[in-house]
């Protein structure tokens, strides 16, 4: 992986007595004309008020969850709070649709994921943002497996039996997602095709609210990150597999969809953070260097692994090339699994 970018030779901020009041005229309109790379001042000062992150997820959602615990770590660094702005709702499209319009200053930013910038591309005709043209990459921030939970009212306690009672009751089980088009639903719909079996989706808005309907017996399956396995230590809802090639580190004795005759079964969601399309680089370095740094220190690695999460981060390069590659794969991993475009 390429090393991380730094700002190199920064100077510091001069001190406002020493600006001459035609200098900020002047800055000010380089700003307003030329956009807020052509002001040095506005670059310098930055952050000198709160800085949003737009969420596409509902609190307690493990994307919300990791950020909150990014922010507290982040904020004596920058001298500013970060809100955590949580805009749920169609399956990302009304978060990114309002990071991709905003400002590029630097204050508002974006929890971009593989769903809202890969699938929902791949599947829906119609967007009110561009997966590439949108937004600025800043970092890859986290990745995470996921898991085959079950009801506990569900008369299956491993993947083969799910298999077969999915056979001898065809669409009457049901699968929980966090919203169309989501890594969950998407998994689901692998499943069904890889087992040759038929259920019924049943979307909710998030993850607190689909884990919900599964310990109340609601739903009968829901694929979905570490943050439901708290339900199984209390007994509430059942793991039968990982969704991953490999066991996982969390979960070494837990077996994976592939061992059980799906082979080949594995999607691994990744988070990471942009900013609206046309953000200067200066800014982009300082936020890119700001948030890596807390991402490597040993407290966020030791918070992160109780969260069940694996921190990832990259170049901004990198991380819209990420974005680019996956396009492709994940178009036909979609077709086949019969998700097709809207």
């Amino acid at each position: 992986m390429p090393p991380i970018t730094t700002l190199d030779g920064a100077q510091p901020a001069r001190h406002r007595s020493g600006i001459r009041r035609r200098d900020l005229l002047l800055a000010a309109s380089a700003a307003t004309v030329g956009g807020f790379s052509g002001s040095a001042i506005a670059q310098e000062a930055f952050p000198n008020k709160p800085i949003r992150i737009i969420v596409g997820f509902t609190p307690g959602s493990i994307g919300d969850l990791f950020l909150r615990v990014v922010a507290q770590q982040l904020t004596p660094a920058l001298g500013q709070s970060i809100v955590i702005d949580n805009k749920p709702g169609a399956s990302q499209i009304i978060s990114a649709g309002l990071a991709a319009t905003a400002a590029p200053d630097g204050y508002t930013l974006y929890l971009g994921t593989q769903g809202g910038l890969v699938l929902n591309p791949v599947v829906r005709k119609k967007l009110p943002y561009d997966p590439i043209a949108s937004f600025t990459p800043i970092t890859m921030l986290f990745a995470t497996p996921m898991y085959l939970y079950t009801s506990n009212t569900l008369a299956a306690r491993n993947v083969p039996e799910l298999i077969a009672l999915a056979k001898r009751q065809p669409g009457k089980l049901t699968f929980a997602s966090i919203g169309p088009v989501t890594a969950s639903h998407v998994l689901g719909e692998m499943f069904k095709a890889s087992a040759g079996v038929d259920m019924l989706h049943v979307p909710f808005k998030g993850g607190p609210e689909a884990t919900n309907a599964l310990v109340t017996g609601q739903i009968d399956v829901f694929f979905n990150g570490n943050n439901s396995m708290s339900h199984v230590k209390q007994g509430k809802a059942r793991v039968i597999a990982a969704a991953t090639l490999k066991r996982s580190e969390e979960a070494p004795d837990l077996p994976t969809v592939a061992e059980a005759g799906l082979p080949n079964f594995e999607m691994l969601p990744w988070f990471g953070l942009f900013g609206p399309a046309g953000m200067p680089k200066p800014l982009v370095e300082r936020l890119h260097r700001e948030f890596t740094a807390v991402l490597k220190t040993p407290a966020m690695r030791e918070r992160a692994t109780q969260m069940g999460v694996q921190i990832v981060t990259s170049t901004p390069e990198a991380l819209i090339a990420q974005v680019r590659a996956e396009t492709p794969v994940m178009a036909q991993l979609m077709q086949k699994a019969g998700v097709t475009p809207e």
